[in-house]
């Protein structure tokens, strides 16, 4: 079963040390959590264990009833991309109404999809949103490198 504490792992393997790129909307991140999200947290100083509470209550524990492998593709693009994008993305990739707020009709849909086609289904619309941004030119080939990822630990998690 996938947890969290692999989910974490996984993560900071995407999300690097303290960064202020001019060019990032984020502003000030480290370890993926960033300034704009964060504004009441120094940065500059967040240690990975303040990091990874954020992110279970913030970010893992909002996912939870989303079977695991697909939690953690949701999991992971919340973080890069923000919880309400990830879900409507989700949500578009599974076929309901793209609301951003996971529900029932939501989740009986991802019930009756094989898990497989969800994750593709879900970084494909991971990518086209991504491609339409106005970051993409400096960020994309980070981006797209994290979906390769992404798409080879759907393959082992499933």
């Amino acid at each position: 079963m996938l947890d969290f504490d692999t989910t974490f792992e996984r993560l900071l393997g995407h999300e690097g040390d303290y960064s202020n790129d001019p060019r990032d909307p984020g502003g000030e991140t480290k370890f993926g959590i960033s300034k704009r999200s964060y504004p009441n947290v120094d940065i500059k100083n967040l240690t990975v264990e303040q990091a990874k509470e954020i992110y279970h209550r913030d970010f893992w524990s909002p996912l939870m009833g989303i079977p695991p492998a697909v939690r953690f593709q949701a999991f992971d693009f919340a973080v890069n991309s923000g919880m309400q994008t990830a879900i409507r993305k989700l949500q578009s990739a599974i076929g309901v109404a793209d609301d951003g707020i996971w529900g029932p009709v939501s989740a009986l849909r991802l019930s009756a999809m094989d898990v497989s086609d969800v994750i593709m289904l879900y970084v494909a619309e991971r990518l086209d949103y991504w491609r339409r941004l106005s970051t993409w030119s400096r960020f994309g080939a980070g981006w797209a490198g994290r979906a390769a990822a992404d798409l080879r630990y759907g393959a082992k998690d499933n």
